[in-house]
């Protein structure tokens, strides 16, 4: 026997009551049975919706913070790894701290310093070296870096209507800056080490910015490009313009370098010179009695001549015969600086270990040179 709504089928001897009950039986269980699965996919459906709802507000927190908060852990176990080097040598340090110190395989054994602390050397070279705040600083994986330069445009000529056109290419060659190492040590006493108030890590810190710093300034102005970088005052093609007398500063001069510089760089250019000439400079004045010096009238910003700004650079040269103490330009388009490695250290505890001292060994690659000497003019102490 078969029953529906539709249709109900009797045989001989059934009783039409009990089969129509049978049979509305049969279909509201049949009824009962599809509510219950329908229900059933509706809690579900509920319980994805409200996974979703919880992925989505999930996605749609911000980031940054859960970022930060791994970064600053993992700042938090370089600082502590570097500080426990320092102070104890890598024989105190564990598995997970060497990890974090360790960049790559040295077969001499260093070490570089923790983000942090190469953050602040850099800081502090521009405190010294002020080429390398005006100059273009980049980052190199090689031992040295060449630029493509274009020497030379195509040569365009007037021609008749029927004559033959003349064939012309640009030229192009090449600069190639090399990267040279440096290197000092410091020796900190056992007890220092020992003292765990002593911030140690700045004070090396500023032990090495300073040396660095000192060195690099003087090769990026005066450097002779062997075993070191060319500086701005040694590169054969950086022009010079007299100044007009054979011994002193004048305005005339200083006006004459400005406006020997192309005006796509003039207006971008800076002074630099050492602060015995920016004392000269001070005390000149137009042939109207107006000062080529203007201090600045904001807090910060710094003083003009002819409305460039001046940068001190103590590796310049004084007012002398023949001497060249000033530079103007732009020098982010005419210098070029290359950072290879920024600092290793290597902790030698055994070569002063008798006078109790532990010896760092610090060191770093960089190369600097002029990219485009048109961008740059020196001012001669000369009348000609």
């Amino acid at each position: 026997m078969s029953a529906s709504l539709n249709r109900i089928e009797l045989k001989n001897g059934d009783d039409p009551a009990d089969v129509v009950t049978k049979a509305l039986g049969e279909l509201k269980e049949s009824v009962d049975g599809r509510l219950k699965a329908i229900e059933t996919k509706s809690a579900n459906a509920a319980k994805v919706t409200d996974r979703l709802d919880k992925i989505e507000a999930k996605l749609n927190r911000p980031v940054a913070n859960d970022n930060n908060d791994a970064t600053d852990e993992t700042k938090k176990l370089e600082t502590k790894a570097f500080g426990k080097f320092l102070r104890s040598g890598r024989e105190a340090l564990g598995a997970d701290e060497v990890k974090s110190l360790i960049t790559g395989d040295d077969p001499r054994g260093g070490y570089v310093a923790p983000p942090q602390m190469s953050t602040d050397i850099i800081r502090l070279l521009t405190q010294f070296s002020p080429v390398r705040a005006a100059a273009r600083v980049g980052q190199t994986a090689n031992p040295s870096v060449i630029l493509p330069v274009r020497t030379a445009i195509t040569n365009a000529l007037w021609e008749g209507e029927t004559e033959t056109e003349t064939e012309s290419d640009p030229a192009f060659g090449q600069v190639e800056i090399p990267v040279f190492g440096l290197k000092t040590y410091t020796d900190v006493s056992v007890q220092l080490l020992e003292d765990a108030a002593i911030d140690l890590q700045a004070e090396l810190n500023l032990a090495l910015a300073e040396d660095f710093g000192k060195k690099e300034g003087t090769a990026f102005v005066n450097g002779t490009g062997v075993k070191q970088p060319r500086g701005i005052m040694v590169h054969p093609s950086v022009q010079y313009v007299p100044g007009g007398d054979a011994s002193n500063l004048t305005a005339n001069g200083l006006i004459d370098v400005f406006h020997a510089l192309p005006p796509a760089y003039r207006g971008v250019g800076a002074w630099m010179m050492n602060s015995t000439t920016v004392g000269a400079v001070r005390k000149l004045v137009t042939s109207t009695g107006a000062p080529l010096w203007v201090d600045s009238l904001a807090a910060g910003n710094p003083a003009t001549i002819l409305g460039r700004p001046v940068i001190e650079a103590i590796d310049m040269p004084d007012v002398a015969g023949n001497a060249f103490p000033i530079v103007f330009g732009d020098f982010n388009s005419a210098y070029r600086i290359y950072d290879r490695v920024s600092l290793v250290l290597l902790r030698d505890p055994f070569t002063q270990a008798t006078n109790g001292l532990v010896r760092f060994h610090a060191r770093r690659r960089v190369g600097g040179d002029v990219a485009k000497p048109e961008a740059i003019r020196k001012l001669k102490i000369a009348t000609s």
